[in-house]
């Protein structure tokens, strides 16, 4: 019969037991070390995927330049393959936060399709963390605090010990005689987090002695809860996810009229979920942003600057541009082989269809006051044409435009906008594409 730990472990990790690959986050500290330790002993006599360790360097301080020597010490003893990752953490307010993105920046590029890095948290950790996003007034989201599971890149990230006290994985280590690294960051109380354990959680435990528990299964529910909100916002996007007018145009986007017909906290649900995918969420006092951009006129183009992009609105509609999208040369491109397509630099590429015109062709971008032939329409201004289409005004300064010597001769993508030439041929756009969401 498997100790309870072990079998507790097994248990929580049964829905991954085909994974291509378990990567376990190991630090060297207390939770991380056991982790490592029951996984290496549990595939002696399981059917476990292959394992390996993954040690992040951070190099804030001077004794973590020890830490990776002894990892490497203890997957060695186990048999585990270990990876030492080193990463450049960018200053700023919080060590801490900046810390964590640098580490699960470097977990993202480990994880291959399928594959799951494990980590170390427990039910002590779930507490602690509950208590400090309540302090920064987080809403149901946050105060779920830890997901079991989550995406990470291709793969997923698993906590297989949140439902495991602290004291549990102690008596274990000392059972086993396991030697693990104290980070001596952890005792510092100016550290929030630190603080949180040092002083806080022992008063509370000392009134509630089942406090930690407590604030644990009240993450669940809240965890619950915002399932619910989640299956509620994916209801309401429902109507407001019909496609635009311009299909080839990979932006997301959202219908602003169904968003309108719902009061103001199911939009903000709503949008929430929608842009959890695209960047990270505002906090309560930027979301004034949302109800300056819903209500603006019509006319208006009002944006709405998040972390990672932009929302704009434009007419009826909401896009999301991530920063990548102003990243693009507007240079004019010659087009010297019109029967290839031609790459263009941070703008996808064009192509035609049919027979292309003859004749020196090239690519230019707006600059204002363009005027073109629009076959039975004559000489008509390309601002006004651009203002029939509907084209959404975010697109229009990276429209490539092509033009046979002086004269602007198509449009692409947009019907009606291309001067009669002899055979038929039609311009085409292929809009870049990025993982945040251009395609």
């Amino acid at each position: 019969m498997k100790p309870a730990l072990s079998a507790k472990l097994l248990q929580s990790l049964a829905s991954w037991r085909n994974a291509p690959a378990w990567h376990i986050a190991f630090s060297g500290g207390l939770d991380s070390t056991v982790l490592l330790h029951l996984l290496a002993t549990l595939a002696k006599t399981e059917s476990l995927p292959p394992l390996s360790a993954v040690h992040v360097h951070h190099g804030l301080q001077v004794a973590a330049d020890v830490w990776p020597a002894h990892c490497q010490a203890v997957c060695d003893s186990l048999g585990v393959r270990l990876q030492i990752m080193r990463v450049q953490v960018q200053p700023g307010a919080s060590v801490e936060r900046a810390a964590r993105e640098a580490r699960y920046q470097a977990f993202i590029e480990l994880a291959g399709p399928g594959s799951v890095l494990l980590t170390g948290q427990h039910r002590d950790d779930q507490a602690e963390t509950l208590l400090f996003r309540l302090l920064r007034g987080a809403g149901v989201r946050g105060l779920a605090a830890m997901p079991v599971h989550r995406s990470l890149g291709e793969g997923r990230l698993v906590r297989p010990l949140l439902d495991v006290s602290r004291a549990e994985l102690e008596a274990y280590a000392r059972e086993q005689q396991l030697a693990w690294i104290e980070d001596p960051s952890n005792a510092d109380p100016r550290f929030s987090r630190n603080y949180l354990r040092g002083h806080v959680l022992p008063l509370l435990t000392n009134r509630w002695p089942q406090a930690v528990n407590t604030l644990a299964r009240t993450a669940e529910h809240l965890s619950e809860a915002q399932g619910l909100l989640d299956e509620l916002a994916q209801m309401d996007l429902l109507a407001a996810s019909a496609p635009s007018a311009f299909p080839w145009l990979s932006l997301p986007s959202l219908s602003l009229a169904p968003l309108c017909a719902l009061s103001e906290a199911r939009q903000r649900n709503a949008l929430r979920y929608w842009l959890t995918s695209l960047t990270r969420l505002p906090d309560s006092n930027h979301w004034a942003g949302w109800n300056a951009l819903r209500d603006a006129k019509c006319d208006a183009q009002p944006l709405w600057p998040l972390a990672d992009g932009q929302l704009h609105r434009c007419a009826d509609r909401i896009w999301w541009l991530p920063m990548a999208w102003s990243d693009f040369s507007d240079t004019p491109q010659g087009w010297l082989h019109p029967e290839n397509p031609l790459q263009l630099p941070s703008n996808g590429h064009v192509y035609f269809t049919g027979q292309a015109p003859k004749g020196a062709l090239s690519i230019r971008y707006r600059q204002g006051g363009e005027i073109m032939e629009v076959p039975g329409r004559g000489r008509r201004d390309l601002k006004r044409l651009l203002n029939e289409s509907g084209l959404p005004g975010v697109v229009r300064g990276r429209l490539p435009l092509l033009y046979q010597g002086q004269q602007l001769l198509a449009v692409p993508n947009l019907p009606g906008l291309a001067v009669e030439a002899h055979g038929d041929w039609q311009l085409h756009w292929m809009p870049p594409t990025c993982d945040q969401g251009l395609s």
